[in-house]
């Protein structure tokens, strides 16, 4: 079931900029960026409580539209419903996506050898990180619901394609070209993204939609990055 809620502010004649995966640190400060630029914002992640109060401070401080929609991004059907919301306000100027599932950990907040790691852990990072951007890439690329109505389903030409024009931009991280002992899970997910950004950088390109890979080698985490200088 869609969970969405908005927050009103000035009217965007830049389009959306949908960023799935906001927390505290990048997600937010790239939501915060985007509003400010003038786009209307679509925040998604899974604590839709914690979403829309960071969608009110945002839309407050830049006076801009900000809506906030859970998604589970392992989930394909949770994914569909989020976007259909999303797609529901207008076509999608920029996608970032940012979801990224934590590695398995022992107690003591370390990394979990490899034979520590469950089948699940293991597959929801591969579903998180991989499969979660394929389903909201293909979901960008559609039409808005709306002009849906004036087509045969089977017609839909992508949205982005269609418009000669648009952005999608994957975060990955260290873990993205090495892979690193007690990191399978996310090294595994990470790696599977960065082959998914280059195909579709490559399919995509001659269509006038420009795909990226940003590779974050680093951990974010002082206080000094909350606020970051772009």
């Amino acid at each position: 079931m869609l969970s969405l809620r908005s927050v009103s502010g000035s009217n965007s004649s830049r389009g959306i900029a949908a960023v799935v995966g906001v927390g505290p640190r990048l997600g937010s400060a790239v939501a915060r960026k985007f509003a400010s630029e003038g786009y209307t914002i679509a925040i998604l992640s899974r604590d839709l409580e914690k979403l829309s109060q960071l969608a009110e401070e945002i839309a407050q401080a830049a006076k801009a539209q900000v809506f906030a929609l859970r998604v589970d991004c392992a989930d394909a059907r949770s994914v569909r419903e989020a976007f259909e919301g999303v797609l529901s306000l207008g076509p999608v100027e920029v996608l970032v996506y940012n979801a990224c599932e934590p590695p398995a950990a022992n107690e003591d907040a370390r990394p979990a050898p490899f034979l520590a790691v469950t089948p699940d852990a293991f597959h929801r990072a591969l579903a998180v990180s991989a499969g979660g951007a394929f389903h909201c890439a293909q979901q960008s690329l559609r039409v808005p619901p709306c002009a849906a109505l004036h087509v045969v389903a089977s017609q839909v030409i992508p949205g982005m394609v269609e418009r000669g024009r648009g952005t999608i931009i994957f975060t990955g991280s260290s873990a993205s070209v090495t892979g690193f002992a007690g990191y399978s899970d996310l090294s595994s997910g990470k790696f599977a993204l960065r082959g998914l950004s280059q195909s579709l950088a490559r399919e995509f390109q001659p269509a006038g939609v420009h795909i990226a890979h940003v590779i974050i080698d680093g951990v974010i985490g002082e206080r000094r990055v909350f606020q970051p200088h772009f």
